[in-house]
């Protein structure tokens, strides 16, 4: 289940803004205020499975946008990249000062990909 929130979460911080309000508040409600199907439904004077309903209908939204432009995927593959590209520069021999500004550069990609992601506005603890 954490991976399916974790997934959602990401998701929605990519592609949250193209859904409705109401599809966006519904979402935010249930993953982000962790509030249950009836408390959305009596907040909303709609039915559970409407809640349910919406929220299958917005993941599924969700997902087909990644389907299409594949923002998920890439950032995962380039995040991943650095990763391993900082992994690296630390274990460099070389000279301390030319490590030192290599990984300070890695460093500020790393928190510019990561200021993107999140500059959706989205709380990415979905």
């Amino acid at each position: 289940m954490a991976k399916r929130i974790e997934w959602v979460a990401m998701l929605y911080d990519f592609y949250g803004s193209l859904l409705t309000d109401k599809q966006q508040e519904i979402l935010s409600l249930y993953y982000e205020q962790d509030l249950s199907l009836g408390e959305i439904a009596d907040e909303f004077s709609i039915s559970r499975q409407a809640v349910h309903d919406i929220l299958k209908r917005s993941e599924g939204i969700l997902e087909g946008y990644e389907e299409k432009l594949g923002l998920v995927k890439k950032y995962r593959s380039e995040k991943e990249k650095l990763d391993r590209v900082l992994l690296l520069v630390d274990g460099l021999d070389d000279s301390i000062q030319i490590k030192a500004g290599i990984k300070e550069i890695l460093n500020e990609i790393v928190k510019l990909q990561h200021d993107d992601y999140d500059g959706g506005g989205h709380n990415s603890d979905i």
